[in-house]
């Protein structure tokens, strides 16, 4: 094997550039590698020293974090930054924060499309104070993109795109996120056969605790039903704040592979993320909903019903209920806006009923809790 090239101004690009970047062209003005594979990638950085590697997840396998571990090695002192698509940053979040041995399998991850002067920018400030590292790729950047920003306004940056996806009071993803998101899982579980679930609920008699309480403690309410929903859902479930007391949640599951072969037609071999209840269940024809979002939905309202609530006084712990709504894709709608409808029209019923309770759509007469 030859020696490693000692240039480690260099940034390497894995997989399809066109789905990440708004101005691919930008790239032939900086020493770049492309590679639009993970095996010719992870050749490259065991022949070559790089500053950066950056990784597309788009159209990568789904052992993502097995090759990333593959890819670092272990002597590549390379920054890993995921380039995902909206409906991929969950995924990219569990990457960033999976460790293996003491290192984590990616540093970073940016949303994509994006500028690639931005992209630079980004990899000048996780390699800045790096010992020994050229900061040609940022002085060259600053000629070929002028919109190269430097640190601080990186961080600036980061604030904006934070308060833009984000509520402020929860914490947890606003309505303009939950939206593109769930457009985005459900154009791609229209190509891989997936599923998503949304549930749209709101708190019971969530005026009368401003009225009587005040708005600090209506405030206290929301910020508790955030923390107890983001604890109760799993890892890679979206859970967002669309308006006043109305909050989704978006569940959904990498799409199982394709069967190879007579041997394994109909079989499930893999998921992403470990779930609490079986595939055959989970596609159990009785419910026609997956039992993971009621059982997290369950989870969540006992918690609720266990949560002290101190600025509402003695009486606060057990006073919190919730009414909402559950539609699966493509059961019971095939756009982020048929599902959404749905999801409402539930909610609606529920709160007819009697409040505190979640409706399964075609079910008004049914609460989760009946579906066995």
């Amino acid at each position: 094997m030859s020696a490693p090239d000692t240039d480690s101004r260099k940034i390497l690009l894995v997989g399809d550039i066109s789905r990440a970047f708004l101005d691919a062209g930008a790239i032939a003005k900086l020493p770049c590698e492309v590679r639009t594979n993970m095996l010719d990638a992870i050749d490259a950085v065991a022949k070559n020293s790089f500053r950066a590697i950056c990784v597309v997840m788009s159209g990568m396998s789904a052992k993502l974090s097995s090759a990333l571990k593959a890819l670092r090695g272990e002597n590549c002192e390379a920054k890993i930054i995921l380039l995902a698509q909206m409906c991929e940053e969950p995924v990219a979040i569990q990457l960033v924060g999976s460790a293996s041995n003491g290192t984590n399998v990616a540093d970073d991850y940016l949303i994509c499309p994006i500028h690639f002067s931005y992209l630079v920018s980004r990899i000048s400030y996780l390699v800045g104070g790096t010992p020994g590292a050229s900061r040609d790729v940022s002085t060259q950047a600053e000629t070929a993109a002028p919109a190269a920003v430097d640190a601080a306004m990186e961080m600036k940056i980061k604030q904006l795109e934070k308060l833009a996806t984000e509520d402020d009071l929860t914490g947890l993803k606003n309505r303009r996120y939950i939206w593109e998101f769930s457009r985005q899982m459900i154009e791609r579980a229209k190509k891989d056969n997936g599923r998503v679930t949304l549930l749209v609920f709101d708190i019971d008699n969530f005026k009368h605790y401003n009225d009587v309480y005040g708005h600090l403690a209506g405030d206290e309410v929301l910020k508790q039903a955030a923390v107890l929903m983001r604890r109760c859902c799993r890892g890679h479930d979206v859970v967002g704040r669309i308006g006043g007391d109305e909050f989704a949640v978006v569940f959904w599951d990498e799409p199982q592979p394709k069967p190879v072969g007579p041997k394994t037609s109909g079989a499930v071999t893999r998921r992403l993320v470990p779930d609490v209840v079986s595939e055959t269940e989970r596609r159990s024809a009785m419910a026609d909903h997956p039992k993971e979002a009621i059982f997290i939905v369950e989870r969540f309202r006992r918690e609720l019903r266990r949560t002290e609530l101190h600025l509402l006084g003695p009486e606060g712990k057990g006073l919190l209920a919730i009414s909402g709504g559950l539609a699966s894709f493509p059961r019971d709608g095939s756009t982020v806006q048929g599902l959404f409808q749905q999801a409402d029209r539930a909610l609606l019923e529920a709160k007819r009923s009697g409040k505190n309770r979640i409706y399964l759509v075609g079910k008004p007469q049914n609460d989760i809790a009946d579906v066995e």
